[in-house]
């Protein structure tokens, strides 16, 4: 085996993904992952912390995708409008290609207590990163809250129907869509000038 073999972390990945649906997330083990890959446990170990940071690589990435979501919102953009227009200009264009992928994943995720622990971990920075953006536009506190934890449902929600679809749409499609039917639900109006 060679020792410093590249795009060995996407080797790794790949392996990993195609065990944890064959044969269970539980039940996957990392030396079954590297001997699929062709790699050794110790080249493993230098791109992930254990098998389930294969489906959670990037996650510390999400605060720096959320502060350029505030970074380019329009000042005067409602706090809906701000996750609406993000989620869709910011946010869903890291998704293109990749509906397949994230399909596997979330059946994989799913499968798995742990997994949607972490998963809601995830959700939970994504909340902490809108709250500090939201705060930032001087919004007060509880309003600030409700906006976080609204923005977390309309990503995750968005991302959950986009997933059942048969990837016929864009990820920045159903996240307008969803936005709408969220102001049809709460009864809020866009505001002028936005898509």
């Amino acid at each position: 085996m060679v020792r410093w073999e590249p795009g060995a972390a996407e080797r790794l990945h790949r392996a990993a993904l195609d065990l944890f649906v064959e044969q269970g997330f539980a039940e996957t083990t990392v030396p079954q992952i590297t001997a699929r890959a062709g790699l050794t446990t110790r080249t493993f170990f230098r791109h992930f912390a254990d098998k389930r940071e294969v489906l959670f690589a990037g996650e510390d990435e999400l605060p720096a995708v959320v502060a350029r979501v505030f970074a380019e919102a329009a000042p005067g953009l409602s706090p809906l409008d701000v996750v609406v227009e993000g989620l869709a200009d910011v946010v869903a264009p890291r998704f293109d290609g990749l509906h397949g992928y994230l399909t596997t994943r979330q059946r994989i995720v799913e499968s798995d207590e742990g997994l949607r622990e972490r998963e809601l971990r995830k959700l939970s920075v994504l909340r902490e990163a809108a709250l500090r953006g939201f705060r930032d536009r001087g919004l007060a506190e509880v309003e600030a809250v409700l906006a976080a934890h609204v923005s977390v449902t309309l990503f995750d929600v968005s991302l959950s129907r986009w997933l059942e679809e048969d990837a016929g749409r864009t990820l920045a499609a159903v996240v307008r869509d969803t936005g709408e039917a969220f102001r049809s639900v709460t009864g809020s109006a866009p505001a002028t000038g936005t898509a």
